[in-house]
C-alpha cells in the first residue's frame, strides 16, 4: 500500500493518519502508488484518503508529502516538499475538502525549504520544521507568519508537549552540508522564551544502513511521553531509542 511511509499523526477521535512521500524516482515497482495521505481507523479500516496515486504537481496534490497533522476542529495540515517539486503546506477541512496553501521555495518569512514536521502548541500555532533552511517556523492557522526559531538546530522531526519544543536534528554535518558547526542529536527548551534547556547528543552509531543516509543515525523523528520520557526514531540504523528522563 505504501512506496515509503513518512510523517503520522493520531486524531482526538484515536484515528491514525500516515502520509506515503515515495517514490523518489520512476520506477516499475512503484508506478501508480505514493505520494498519498491515508487516514485509518483504530482498527486499520481506510476512513479517508488524499492525492492521487502516483501524485500530482501543483496546484493539485501531493508531490513528496511529508507530515501531517489535525487541529481540534478536524482541519488536516500537510507540508509537502522533500527536496523536489512544492514547498508550501496545505490545508483541508476534516471532510478532506481543500481550503488554501501557503508557501513557496525561498528564505524569507512563509517561505520553505523541506517543509519536514509539523506540531501544533497550546495557543494553536502551528511549527514546521523547515529543515533545509536550519529553523522552525511558527504560523497561525491561516497562514500568518508569526515567528522562527534557529536556536534549535536543523529540524528533522519536532514534537511539543506543556509548550516545550522538542526539535530532532539528524543531518548537520553528515546529509547536510549547509550547517557544518551544528552536531545532530535532539534539543529542546521553552517556545515562551526560545532558550535552549536540554540536549541529547547523536550516539554516533555507525552502520551500513546508517553510511547508505549519509552517515545519518540521530533521530529524524521524535516523541515525549506523559512521564517526560524522550523517544528517538533513527532513519539510519532503522531504530527507536528511548531516553529516560532522570
Amino acid at each position: 500500500m505504501f512506496v515509503q511511509a513518512h510523517g503520522f499523526c493520531q486524531d482526538r477521535d484515536g484515528n491514525f493518519w500516515a502520509g506515503d512521500s515515495g517514490p523518489f524516482a520512476d520506477s516499475p515497482a512503484t508506478k501508480g502508488r505514493g505520494f498519498q495521505l491515508f487516514k485509518f481507523s483504530p482498527e486499520g479500516k481506510v476512513l479517508l484518503t488524499l492525492g492521487k496515486p502516483g501524485g500530482a504537481a501543483a496546484p493539485d496534490y501531493f508531490y513528496q508529502p511529508n507530515d501531517v497533522i489535525t487541529a481540534p476542529n478536524g482541519d488536516i495540515f500537510v507540508a509537502e516538499g522533500h527536496g523536489a517539486g512544492n514547498n508550501r503546506i496545505l490545508k483541508f477541512d476534516k471532510t478532506g475538502k481543500f481550503i488554501k496553501e501557503w508557501g513557496k521555495l525561498g528564505t524569507g518569512p512563509g517561505e520553505f525549504d523541506q517543509p519536514h514536521a509539523l506540531a501544533f502548541d497550546s495557543q494553536g500555532r502551528l511549527f514546521v520544521g523547515d529543515r533545509n533552511n536550519n529553523r522552525v517556523q511558527v504560523f497561525d492557522q491561516d497562514g500568518k507568519f508569526i515567528t522562527e526559531y534557529k536556536q534549535f538546530s536543523r529540524p528533522s522531526g519536532i514534537f511539543i508537549k506543556d509548550d516545550t519544543l522538542y526539535v530532532a536534528d539528524s543531518e548537520s554535518e553528515s546529509v547536510s552540508r549547509n550547517h557544518d558547526g551544528w552536531k545532530r542529536g535532539i534539543r529542546w527548551g521553552s517556545i515562551k522564551t526560545g532558550k535552549i534547556e536540554g540536549f541529547i547528543p547523536d550516539p554516533e552509531t555507525r552502520t551500513r544502513a546508517a553510511d547508505n543516509f549519509g552517515g545519518t543515525s540521530a533521530a529524524e523523528g521524535v516523541a515525549v511521553d506523559n512521564a517526560g520520557n524522550i523517544y528517538g526514531a533513527e532513519v539510519g540504523p532503522k531504530a527507536v531509542k528511548k531516553y529516560v528522563k532522570k
